[in-house]
């Protein structure tokens, strides 16, 4: 009994002593990329215009070039429902005439001995489950790379300094420089493979989250 208690301990210490990682603001994973300076030969043509900058009367202020900025209009909206049931029943009854020997019952204490069993079994399970969630704002992000088809590759993270602790959002994806508006914005649902992360540090997400002996009873180590 001594031991068991002992190995229990152990794994409810390595429980409490391996925390998760909090998030903290400029993560390496989110930080911009800085576009390098290009080196442009000035040419004495006694012109203003520039082959590196130039733009036509038709184009407009899209990203389009590595460490461009552009803003992620965020419209997640998702509902799940799921509904179960189920019924199971069984009834066994197995009786026995009275037992008979030459012809006549055998008896105990002037009963006839016989033998009947009977059991049954019913189980019934319902469940429901229902889910909805919604995420509404804005990010802007950097563009970090540019694939060989042109699609950009997004990512940043935007933070909030509250009295209760701080809130952040963050995000990464891949997105077509043809979903992106004339106003330089893209919805969120237009970024393909994305990584939408929205939460916060501080007591006031310490309060929704289970201790840690709480997380131990409710997870399969718990074998009752």
């Amino acid at each position: 009994m001594q031991s068991f208690v002992l190995v229990c301990a152990g794994l409810l210490t390595g429980c409490a002593s391996t925390p998760m990682e909090q998030p903290e603001p400029d993560d390496p994973m989110y930080a911009p990329i800085e576009a390098a300076p290009t080196m442009t030969q000035v040419v004495p043509n006694g012109s203003l215009f520039s082959t590196v900058a130039n733009n036509n009367i038709y184009s407009d202020s899209k990203a389009r070039r590595l460490g461009d900025i552009i803003t992620v209009m965020l419209e997640e909206n998702t509902s799940a429902s799921k509904n179960a049931k189920a019924e199971y029943g069984k009834e066994n009854d197995i009786s026995m005439a009275p037992f008979t020997a030459f012809g006549k019952n055998v008896t105990f204490k002037g009963n006839p001995i016989d033998l009947g069993l009977s059991s049954e079994t019913e189980f019934k399970g319902d469940s429901k489950a229902d889910q909805s969630n919604s995420l509404n704002g804005e990010i802007s992000v950097h563009v970090t790379r540019i694939l060989p088809n042109g699609n950009l590759v997004v990512r940043g993270e935007k933070w909030l300094t509250l009295n209760t602790g701080k809130e952040y959002i963050r995000l990464t994806g891949t997105l077509r420089p043809e979903d992106v508006s004339s106003s330089n914005t893209v919805a969120s649902n237009r970024i393909a493979n994305a990584r939408i992360e929205y939460s916060g540090t501080g007591s006031f997400a310490d309060a929704n989250k289970q201790g840690w002996l709480s997380s131990f009873f409710y997870s399969t180590w718990w074998p009752f």
